[in-house]
């Protein structure tokens, strides 16, 4: 029987289950690509960015488990220049976009361990690139981890470039910038 993910925008409410969600997803679903060292550098670049939510343009995907809503991912697209991380992350530009000259940006996407694989990133890449298209943007970027560039890449996204810094650990943490043209 086929799963029925249900999608809405994200509440100020919803902050702590997904700040879990992140967590979780963090910890578990990079761990075929990264070590636990990278793992730990790359938290400091990802996480909970609360303009999202005070934009109204995150989402959380939600299934019916056993009679209760469960959260099983999160993401959205933003329309502010800050092309990945978290309200802790350091170098971000929080003004507004332009949507004639500037990309929107597909941000913060994650996906509970144990709904990997069912179509949830690709339904957030629906949503956001459509709302975006809304908006009337004509591009759409976003800042991919290595766990997350497949997905990407299959969906039509290209590399524009990639950025290894090092974390406080010592440990590389890789940012790899794509885009995609909308409307084509």
């Amino acid at each position: 029987m086929p799963i029925e993910l249900k999608h809405r925008i994200a509440q100020p409410a919803d902050i702590p289950a997904i700040v879990d969600l992140m967590r979780l997803s963090i910890t578990e679903n990079m761990k075929s690509f990264l070590n636990a060292a990278e793992i730990e550098s790359a938290k400091e670049t990802m996480g909970m960015d609360q303009s999202l939510i005070a934009d109204g343009t995150y989402i959380v995907i939600e299934v019916n488990h056993e009679g209760d809503n469960l959260l099983v991912g999160c993401g959205g697209w933003g329309k502010r220049k800050t092309l990945y991380g978290g309200d802790h992350t350091v170098g971000r530009d929080d003004s507004l976009s332009n949507p004639k000259t500037d990309p929107a940006r597909i941000r913060a996407m994650y996906t509970h361990p144990g709904w990997t694989r069912q179509g949830i990133g690709s339904l957030l890449l629906d949503l956001g690139e459509q709302a975006a298209i809304e908006a009337g943007f004509q591009t759409i970027e976003l800042g991919a981890t290595l766990a997350g560039e497949p997905l990407y890449l299959v969906r039509g996204y290209i590399e524009i470039s990639r950025e290894t810094s090092k974390g406080a650990n010592g440990s590389d943490n890789v940012v790899i910038k794509m885009r995609k043209a909308l409307n084509e």
